[in-house]
């Protein structure tokens, strides 16, 4: 069980890195592959977002390639069988951020069901 429920939580990080990917973010396609249909975020602004929304905001040319997520503290945990919670720090271009999610496992694989993030110093 714990070989099973780690290869979830690393499939859940994976998927959690490919959408943080600038050129993955930059593509309202690949972006659409990693959030699920009823996908919900509550984003550092307080401003509630769903699939839709992001992939309009994805597919302005808002998101510049060249300003990486840096990543640090990501741990996850199995809530149920297909679903992982992960948690991490991020900063992007200075902007502070704890960031939780929620993944869950699909027919066609992982996708983010939920999402939040909380401004920090």
């Amino acid at each position: 069980m714990a070989d099973e429920s780690e290869r979830a939580v690393q499939a859940a990080i994976e998927a959690e890195m490919r959408l943080l990917d600038p050129d993955v973010r930059a593509s309202p396609a690949l972006v659409s592959e990693l959030l699920d249909p009823e996908f919900l975020e509550i984003g550092a602004s307080g401003r509630r977002w769903d699939a839709t929304s992001i992939l309009t905001v994805t597919s302005d040319d808002s998101v510049a390639p060249e300003a990486p997520v840096e990543v640090s503290d990501m741990s996850g945990v199995v809530l149920a069988p297909g679903i992982v919670h992960l948690t991490y720090f991020a900063d992007h271009s200075g902007r502070r951020v704890w960031r939780s999610s929620v993944w869950r496992l699909t027919e066609v694989g992982w996708r983010m069901y939920f999402h939040q993030g909380t401004l920090t110093s």
